[in-house]
């Protein structure tokens, strides 16, 4: 529920995606225009060397799938072995079999010899197949109570590169601050493409979030080296964010929320809610703005030619290209509206929500789209669907249902 209602809210930021191509499990999204990378700020979270091994330790599995619809991928089987190293150390090791390919291999190769030492034997040659296996090694020491840093390192058998990661979190009473260096980092574009680039760093400071007030974000980032297709299924060109060269960004942002009405009604004594997140029926509306400012150094100076440029609806710009040096800003604005009834404590039908919200995105656009639009009604001339586009907010609309304590529907439509 918590991660719901966070996710919902990245209608302005480039958010993290889970993907199962990597035993690191994360990958960046390819940069787009100003906006800022969320995922970073995001703090300490669950790696997924941990996750399987909790998966291990309380739901009894042995091997934790996963699945990946990419021929070289496909279905693999995961095991993690944790230890720990007094109470501020602990170190995790986490294997891979493609048990897919495995199979594939076994049927391509066949099992066809008569005796059974020759079977046993063709049925280890198969497993002697580095393809099929992936290892990977992950850190975390706790060096104080507001410092943390993560390790990790994963090889496969495909005699690819191996990944390696350091991560740096520390909190601030009122600030987060990351420090990441990836090689190679992996990210992925709009279309799922999958992008290597040899060397990936990044610092980025962020205040802690909070329902209502100012909050503020900086972020640097530095790419070197010639990205390359994860996969080497490349259907496009390079994008030019990913290119080598820093890109500075900020943002500031003001929230505000209005509690229209809450219930006062008194909870289940001795019943925890299922969500604390959820846990007061209520109706409320909340109301954003803030700005955003990006500066690229190098040759991604070319991430402030917006896709929208040939008609016209684009951000403010400065170009310098003798020195390959780039300025975006722009402004951004959302409204949202929430109404909830229930508490969600009891085991069935005790939660129900609704939530709308739309989001302006872009406000130089929506600037110039007002501005063709009224042109073209002064000039008594059909108004251009482009125009109509760029002054319509996208549009957001989630309906959730509790069915009973363990299962909740949601409904969610993109406008």
């Amino acid at each position: 529920m918590k991660k719901l209602r966070w996710a919902m809210d990245g209608g302005f930021w480039d958010l993290d995606m889970s993907t199962p191509r990597t035993l690191d499990g994360l990958a960046r999204p390819v940069p787009a225009g100003p906006l800022l990378p969320l995922g970073l700020s995001r703090g300490t979270r669950l790696s997924r060397p941990k996750q399987i091994d909790f998966m291990q330790r309380f739901m009894w599995a042995p091997f934790v799938p996963s699945y990946a619809a990419h021929p070289a991928h496909g279905f693999s089987l995961q095991r993690a072995i944790t230890h720990p190293f007094g109470e501020n150390l602990f170190a995790t090791l986490l294997g891979q079999f493609n048990l897919q390919k495995f199979v594939s291999s076994v049927k391509e190769g066949g099992l066809t010899q008569p005796s059974e030492s020759s079977w046993l034997q063709s049925f280890g040659r198969h497993l002697r197949n580095k393809s099929l296996y992936a290892l990977g090694f992950c850190s975390e020491l706790l060096l104080t109570p507001d410092d943390t840093v993560l390790v990790s390192i994963e090889a496969s058998g495909d005699k690819k590169k191996p990944r390696k990661k350091a991560v740096l979190h520390h909190k601030f009473p009122q600030h987060n601050l990351t420090v990441e260096a990836v090689s190679p980092g992996l990210f992925v574009d709009k279309s799922g493409t999958y992008w290597d680039v040899p060397l990936s760093m990044a610092i980025d400071l962020a205040s802690v979030a909070s329902d209502s007030g100012t909050s503020y974000h900086l972020s640097m980032h530095h790419n070197s080296g010639s990205p390359k297709p994860f996969d080497g299924d490349q259907t496009h060109g390079v994008p030019a964010t990913l290119l080598p060269g820093l890109c500075v960004k900020s943002a500031f942002s003001f929230k505000k929320n209005i509690d229209i009405w809450i219930s006062k009604a008194q909870k289940l004594k001795m019943v925890q809610p299922y969500d604390m997140f959820l846990s007061n029926p209520h109706i409320s509306a909340s109301g954003t703005i803030g700005a955003v400012a990006s500066v690229s150094v190098g040759d991604n100076y070319v991430m402030s030619q917006v896709e929208d440029e040939s008609q016209g609806y684009k951000g403010f710009s400065l170009h310098a290209l003798r020195g390959k040096t780039a300025f975006l800003a722009d402004i951004f604005g959302s409204v949202s509206f929430t109404a909830q009834h229930g508490n969600f404590q009891r085991l069935f039908l005790d939660l129900t929500r609704l939530y709308a919200r739309l989001d302006f995105p872009s406000g130089s656009k929506f600037l110039s789209g007002t501005t063709r639009l009224a042109q073209d009604l002064y000039n008594s001339q059909q108004p251009s669907l482009e125009a109509v586009q760029a002054i319509c907010p996208n549009a957001t609309l989630s309906l959730q249902q509790q069915v009973t304590a363990f299962l909740s529907c949601v409904f969610l439509q993109n406008i």
